[in-house]
């Protein structure tokens, strides 16, 4: 813990403003007689999200005294931008004010050096602490006891509730959900994190089958409605056991197991806290701390863990019940060679190679992509340098450039897509000719994606859904017919049924209609005889269709695009984007099918 001389506070500036005040700008002279703590933080960085629980039960003890003020000071380029630091205060439920500083001003007024810092300003207005990195929650209790003690005694202190107003709840499904799985029996599984759950939705991707975890943030075990995580990222697939998917509980510090059958909830590994240094490293599953599992993947004979927190792999051996560390040295950057000598930093994407030869890594922090070789464990490097280069640069893998990565899914043709988190974009990595290219662009923080024949569902976290993209045919493996893979068919009620395309426009754009309508659906299929009605071209993109019932199966051709352009009237030349889809849907006509089918609309490599 460092410490400063007693001396003033300098005001808190930021261009971005001030999110959870209701719309007030802040002064220190607002707080005079409240003790003060400014949380320097970045939402890229897993040492300031463990910070923000840390000073959760802080933050509700002394409620009436102390007002945590969160100042947003970015490290990427996204992280810069309102709407993220907007998204990231409600994905990890921030009830405090944040001060949006894109600029770094108060930053920079503070002398801070390091994310997370944490400083301490007394009722007069006097800087009395300063703290760097994680694990301070007790120090600075201590420090607020004493505080209120010397200034009750001064009347100096001022009780009473803080200027916390917490935002409008947005209703949905999904809230900032992690990753994702297809399900042996169609629909997905998803973590929901925001939620603090699992959902398993339809094969539409959209429509809620049932979840697991009653939605409340907290470790416990039991039943689907009662059984508790929070904020779960990863989840896989693993089979032969009482279990059928192990879920990275990413807050909680823990692996849990569930049965989809039962949806009973068991805990595989962790003990629900945090991994410090000096801690244990192996041993019985539940008798070891984890830190921030993120993702979780089958590989070389056990379950794999992207241990965020410690810049780590390891791995759970359910036959032994037990946890060890396979990859890393808890050191942050890009070193590549032995496993016991590579450094990772913020690991939070695994995928197997489907011959199992190699387990792909995001590696966030690094803005990389990284590869660990089965059995010998070595681990190389792919796309990245470091942790201060970073950027969208598509070409050749040794100068191509992501931005905070977060999720990695194998294709068919061997190549990697990557879920280029801050970049809003679907990448590819192709290991035969060392390229990286882009599949797409405006997937509004992308965390993860999954295969669905030859198409790809992709976890949009900040949008709160699955996106559903059809592959290129260069990633699709194309050597023989027996290579695709046949996308099963959507079941269609006989008669009229609804067409729809969902379309939102990226954050910060509107519908462009300066030059007539901004969208264009244009409906065919094959056989031709498959539509009696709602063939052709038209702007809506709703669309009332009906099929022939003397043909009971088809392909529905679907093109649909959509104009948008920077909303803001300042701006004196908006930037503007063409974005077009197009799906072929094989449908089945079926007494007690689906009476709607939604597709939704995503930019592909937009000019």
């Amino acid at each position: 813990m460092a410490s400063r001389a007693r001396v003033r506070a300098p005001e808190l500036v930021g261009k971005g403003g001030w999110l959870n005040t209701g719309g007030k700008d802040l002064t220190l002279g607002d707080l005079r007689g409240k003790i003060v703590l400014l949380d320097f933080w970045t939402f890229c960085c897993i040492n300031c999200l463990h910070v923000l629980d840390e000073l959760r039960e802080l933050e509700e003890a002394h409620r009436d005294t102390l007002v945590i003020i969160g100042v947003h000071s970015p490290k990427f380029v996204h992280e810069a931008e309102h709407q993220a630091v907007v998204d990231a205060v409600a994905r990890y439920e921030v009830e405090h004010p944040v001060l949006d500083d894109p600029e770094l001003a108060t930053w920079k007024q503070y002398a801070v050096r390091a994310w997370p810092t944490l400083v301490v300003i007394d009722p007069e207005g006097y800087v009395v602490a300063q703290h760097a990195g994680e694990g301070h929650a007790h120090a600075i209790a201590a420090l607020v006891a004493e505080l209120e003690a010397e200034h009750g005694a001064k009347g100096t202190l001022r009780r009473g509730d803080g200027p916390y107003v917490a935002p409008e709840a947005v209703p949905g499904a999904l809230k900032f959900p992690g990753k994702a799985v297809r399900l042996p029996g169609g629909g997905y599984l998803v973590a929901d994190s925001g939620h603090h759950s699992l959902v398993e939705l339809a094969e539409d991707g959209e429509t809620v089958v049932r979840r697991i975890g009653s939605g409340e943030r907290g470790l416990v075990d039991g039943k689907a409605e009662t059984a508790r995580f929070s904020e779960p990222q990863g989840v896989a697939l693993v089979e032969g056991r009482a279990y059928d998917v192990v879920v990275a509980d990413t807050v909680n510090h823990a692996l849990r197991g569930v049965n989809l059958a039962t949806g009973e909830v068991t805990t595989l590994a962790g003990t629900g806290r945090q991994w410090w240094q000096n801690s244990a490293t192996s041993g019985t599953g539940t008798s070891v701390d984890l830190s921030s599992p993120w993702d979780v993947a089958w590989f070389d004979g056990r379950v794999w863990i992207a241990m965020a927190g410690t810049h780590q792999l390891w791995s759970y051996d359910p036959e032994a019940d037990t946890v060890q560390v396979e990859a890393g040295t808890t050191n942050e950057g890009l070193v590549d060679g032995p496993a016991d000598e590579a450094w990772f930093a913020q690991p939070s994407g695994l995928a197997v190679a489907a011959d199992g030869s190699r387990l792909w890594v995001a590696d966030s922090e690094t803005s990389a992509v990284r590869y660990v070789e089965a059995g010998t464990h070595e681990v190389r490097t792919a796309v990245g340098t470091g942790l201060f280069d970073f950027g969208h640069r598509d070409g050749d893998a040794a100068q191509a450039l992501l931005q905070h990565p977060l999720g990695v899914t194998v294709l068919p043709d061997g190549s990697v897509a990557i879920a280029d988190t801050y970049n809003h974009a679907l990448r590819r990595f192709d290991p035969a000719t060392g390229e990286v290219s882009t599949l797409a662009t405006d997937l509004r923080e992308p965390s993860g994606a999954v295969l669905d024949g030859d198409g790809i569902v992709v976890v949009e976290s900040a949008r709160h859904r699955l996106t559903r993209l059809r592959l290129p045919e260069e990633a699709v493996q194309v050597e023989a017919a027996a290579h695709r893979t046949q996308r099963p068919a959507t079941e269609i009620a006989p008669g009229t049924f609804a067409l729809d395309v969902v379309f939102t426009p990226p954050a910060g754009q509107k519908l462009d209609e300066t030059y007539g309508p901004a969208t264009r659906l244009l409906v065919s299929s094959t056989p031709p005889e498959l539509l009696l009605d709602g063939a052709g071209a038209d702007t809506a993109l709703r669309r009332a269709l009906t099929l022939n019932p003397e043909i009971t199966e088809g392909v529905l051709h679907v093109s649909a695009m959509a104009a948008s352009c920077d909303a803001d009237p300042a701006i004196e030349f908006p930037t503007c984007h063409v974005h077009q889809q197009d799906w072929g849907v094989p449908v089945r006509i079926t007494a007690g099918g689906a009476d709607r089918l939604a597709l939704v609309l995503a930019g592909m490599d937009e000019a």
